[in-house]
Order: structure tokens, then sequence, then C-alpha cells
């Protein structure tokens, strides 16, 4: 276990299809985590930008660009680029100079003003890049995958259409409890059954979006916390950033393929699943502590698989446990208690910071009617392109 870090602070933009820049997303959740952690701007030792790179916009420079736009004051900067995972990378970055030293309070920032439709690889030719590779010579987009994964599910495990539905059926009753939602509206299995085949056997309900929006968190040293009179406060216990393992024998963005496994015995685990056993053991409990998660769904599909992958059931029992109610508002662990992604839609470098806002908030016992009962510890979970690894263990 390593030193835990104190969440002094969270804030967001609200997620939608805004069509200004992402800064302004930004500095609004800046601001709001600012003021939620009772501190001025030019308090904070260091900033970290969560980047977004696509086709050269200027996102790459976010770390700096936030410091410009909230105003120069002097503070260490860092940028963060590692896709989805992009979120929780600035977290552990933060955490990472807050426990060696080097400063007392830090600023974590994600936004994004994400382009129309699916997302697409940026421009040019990079034969060595499994992304491009997949989306110009397979025509792979992020909705086959996610088809392909369903389909996968469904062969081996016994799931069905309605039991994907009913994952957006519960995730949107509870984005329509959450202002920041971009969609607030609450479905039924029928209407994801009647919307658009995107990918087969996914519909457009079954599938997120992509958004505008903005989150921030301010991350302090429990001394600060402490001479600031927050004497118990919501604490960052471990993030996990691990890396697969050759080789790969389950399908798994961005590859579309396996690696050979003649030579070489696969690892005793996915590479999802390693991501919460490597969180766990720096935290120091089991899935049976947690009394919440939010996981990156960015399909109805991929959700009931991050049950299994978090060790909430057995493999193949994603579906069982959504059935008996088990990760719904009131259930043994209830997940996606922002609403998903399903209600946000994806808003890359902010999506994982995000999910640290709503576990600060239901450790809080501040998140009204979506608040989990008796909230203790939390978990997120997402992946990155490229092979980052990223889940959040916070703790009250």
């Amino acid at each position: 276990m390593t030193g835990e870090v104190a969440v002094l602070g969270v804030g967001m933009h609200p997620w939608g299809k805004w069509g200004r820049g992402f800064v302004e997303y930004g500095v609004v959740a800046a601001r709001a985590a600012l003021a939620d952690a009772g501190l001025d701007w030019r308090e904070v030792d260091s900033i970290v930008g969560a980047d977004t790179v696509r086709g050269g916009y200027p996102g790459y420079v976010a770390g700096a660009t936030f410091a410009k736009a909230l105003g120069w004051q002097g503070a260490r900067v860092t940028s963060v680029y590692a896709a989805c995972a992009s979120g929780a990378q600035a977290i552990d970055t933060a955490r990472g100079q807050i426990l060696s030293g080097l400063a007392d309070v830090v600023l974590v920032v994600g936004a994004d003003a994400a382009p129309k439709g699916f997302f697409r690889p940026a421009g040019g030719d990079r034969p060595d890049d499994p992304d491009w590779l997949r989306f110009r010579i397979l025509g792979a987009t992020n909705p086959t995958y996610f088809g392909l994964y369903a389909r996968r599910r469904m062969a081996v495990h016994g799931d069905t259409m309605e039991d994907f539905a009913q994952v957006k059926v519960k995730n949107s009753a509870l984005g329509a409890l959450n202002p920041y939602a971009r969609y607030r509206k609450r479905v039924t299995v029928d209407e994801v059954a009647g919307s658009a085949v995107v990918a087969d056997p996914l519909r457009l309900l079954d599938i997120c979006a992509t958004s505008d929006g903005g989150a921030a968190v301010v991350l302090c040293s429990m001394e600060f916390a402490r001479r600031q009179g927050v004497a118990e406060p919501v604490r960052v216990r471990a993030v996990s950033t691990v890396t697969p393992r050759y080789p790969n024998t389950v399908l798994d963005l961005p590859d579309i393929a396996t690696d050979s496994a003649v030579a070489v015995e696969p690892a005793g685990e996915t590479f999802r699943a390693s991501i919460a056993r490597a969180a766990y053991e720096e935290a120091g409990i089991g899935p049976e502590d947690l009394s919440l998660a939010e996981v990156y769904d960015l399909s109805t599909a991929l959700e009931l698989q991050w049950y299994e992958d978090l060790g909430l059931c057995g493999e193949g029992e994603g579906a069982k446990l959504l059935r008996e109610g088990a990760t719904t508002l009131g259930g043994r662990v209830p997940v996606n208690t922002s609403g998903g992604l399903a209600s946000f839609g994806e808003a890359v470098p902010a999506q994982a910071i995000a999910q640290v806002c709503e576990l600060t908030w239901q450790l809080r016992g501040a998140a009204g009617d979506r608040q989990v009962e008796g909230a203790r510890a939390g978990m997120t979970a997402n992946q990155g392109l490229f092979g980052h690894g990223s889940a959040v263990v916070a703790v009250r």
C-alpha cells in the first residue's frame, strides 16, 4: 500500500453538445472544484491537464492551456495523454507529486469538445498504429468492436439483447437524477430494442455518444486537509495504470487480433481484470469491500463485462448479477450511479475524472437521490487505447 491523498474538491461542467471550446468547459469545472475545496487558484501548487489529441486539435497542451485560462500564477504544470484513461493517469501524476513532497495542492482538469458522430483516427498514415490499422484496413469502427464483443458474450455466456437493454434502462434511470448528465430521460427495454441498429446486435441506445464536458478534482496531502479543517476527507487510496501482458488471447481494443500462445503460456487473467486486481492489491481491499463502482460503459455489453473484470461476480455471471438487481441503486454494489457514459457520452479526457467526482459525492453522502446508503469505498474503471489501464480506489 502507498500513502493516501485527500480529495478536497470536485467540480464538473454539464455534458452536452454546447458548441464551445474545451478550455471553457475545463475552466468552469476547475473553478467549481476550487470553490468546493474552499481554495483560491493562487493557492494551487501544481496543475495537471488531461489531454485530447485529435487531428491537430490543441488539447495536447491542456495543462498549460488551463493554467493560462485560470491566470498565470507560476504553478508547476503537467500534461498527460492516455486516451480514455487520461483522467486517471492525470490523477496518478498529481498523487505522485503530493506523495513525493513536490506539491501540497494539485488541481487536475480534463475537458473535451468532441466531434459529431463516432470517433475516427487522426489523419495521416500510421501502419505501426493498431488503432489506425483497424479503422483503415479492417473498417472496424468502435461500434463494430462493441458489436463483436456483444456477440461473443451471447455465444459464450448466453447473454441476450434484453440483458444489454436492461443495462441502458438502469443507467438512464440514474442519469435522470444527475444534473450534469447529457441525457436525463428514462428509457424502456422496448425503446432500446426499437432504436436503430448500429452494429448488430447493438442498437443506438446500447452505445454511448460523443459529448462536450469537463471535470476537475483538487487533491492535497492529508496534512494540508487537516490544516483546512477537513478531518475525514474522501481519500484516493490506489490508482492502477497497468499495461497488458503477452500473449493476449481475448479480443480487446485497440487490437482486433490475438497473439500467438504457442510459445508462451497465456496470462491467468485478461487485461481488464488485471487493472482491477492491481488496484485492489494497492488499496488492501477486495471486491467484497466495494460500496459502488463507476465503470466504462462504452456499450451496454461492455458494462456487463466490467462486472466480471472487477470481481463483482464470476466469469459469465454479469447478466445474472444485473437481473438480480445487485448493480442498481439499493442493490449489493450499485454500478454507474452517475448514469455512466450511457447518460453522459464520451468527453474523453474528462470521463475518468468525472468518475472520481461521482465517487467523492457518494462517499461524502452528497449524491442526493442517487445516494448509495452508507457508502465507504468505491472503484472507478476504464481503459485507454494503446494499453493504458485505469482504475481509482477512493475511500471514506
